[in-house]
């Protein structure tokens, strides 16, 4: 992509030079880029060009998400400047401070693994504790877990049929059993390690807000815990991209968070592996159709099949 007419219009915007502006190799974010200024570097985030501002292309939702926690002392990036108006590239946009810290590809090996989740565990518990009302989504209703449901299963029956035989029957299970609901919190929707940034152990970045929402918490532990499994397989072809991978049981992350049962907590890990593999399956499809090309996800048609499988085995079901 050209960058110079983004570069040029957020100079205009910022009133301030802009010396150059660079797509981040790293990750499966989007359009977000470098952007060297005078007094150091930044990064920014655009929506698709030509999108319908909303869901994971609300910019400036995500941006209000971080400027509201990042003014409560959490570690997310600082909002440096936004606008809702389209005056970047037709689009609008959120400039975030770049944060100081590395990913989990270059921690691993140089930390214990105890201590990383440790400290996103601690992360996530102070996430959930903020009051709904300072979460910069106050005024949006929380989604009950039916709706979390419905809301995958919309992406699944977009899926590739040949991938997603199992899903309804995890549906099923899922919709039969749904646990009593705890008091909605902020929820990330996609807590994993591969979406941090750390200094050692300590995580000093919660990235990618696309697709917070107000909800149970508990989906974001057991994000943690299912995406770090998949890094852990022995089989490359089942992992989310960019997960990461923090080898620590699950027991211990319980006991980290505290307060949850097994019984309740294997629910939200089967939820979320239909979760997951409903979003690797969309994607599969759009990178089919030419929508949004990214060959990765022609890697991923295994771990379609077996997080539906294993959804399907912690709920008890039948084997294949």
């Amino acid at each position: 992509m050209e960058t110079e007419p983004v570069r040029a219009d957020l100079e205009r915007a910022l009133g301030r030079r802009v010396l150059a502006v660079n797509p981040i190799p790293e990750g499966h974010s989007g359009f977000t880029y470098f952007v060297d200024l005078e007094d150091g570097r930044a990064v920014l985030r655009l929506p698709p060009p030509g999108a319908r501002i909303a869901g994971p292309a609300d910019i400036p939702r995500q941006g209000r998400i971080m400027d509201a926690l990042s003014r409560r002392g959490l570690p997310v990036p600082t909002v440096l400047k936004m606008s809702e108006e389209p005056i970047v590239d037709g689009r609008p946009f959120v400039l975030v401070e770049a944060v100081d810290g590395e990913r989990i590809e270059k921690v691993m090996g140089k930390a214990r693994p105890l201590e990383i989740a440790a400290s996103a565990v601690e992360v996530l518990r102070r996430l959930h504790a903020v009051p709904v009302a300072e979460t910069g989504l106050g005024e949006e209703p929380a989604q009950p877990l039916a709706a979390e449901l419905a809301r995958w299963g919309w992406l699944m029956e977009r899926a590739p049929e040949e991938l997603t035989g199992r899903a309804p029957e995890l549906a099923e299970l899922l919709g039969g059993r749904v646990p009593d609901e705890r008091p909605p919190t902020l929820v990330h929707g996609d807590y994993h390690y591969g979406n941090m940034l750390f200094r050692g152990p300590q995580v000093v970045a919660v990235l990618d807000w696309e697709i917070a929402q107000l909800g149970q918490p508990l989906l974001d532990l057991a994000c943690q815990c299912v995406v770090a499994q998949a890094a852990r397989s022995s089989d490359p072809r089942i992992s989310v991209p960019g997960g990461g991978s923090v080898d620590i049981p699950d027991e211990m992350l319980l006991q980290l968070y505290g307060g949850v049962g097994a019984e309740e907590f294997n629910w939200y890990l089967a939820l979320t592996y239909y979760k997951y593999a409903s979003i690797l399956g969309y994607n599969l499809m759009l990178h089919r159709r030419g929508k949004r090309p990214d060959p990765i996800y022609e890697g991923r048609t295994v771990t379609i099949v077996q997080f539906i499988e294993e959804g399907i085995r912690l709920l008890g079901g039948t084997k294949a």
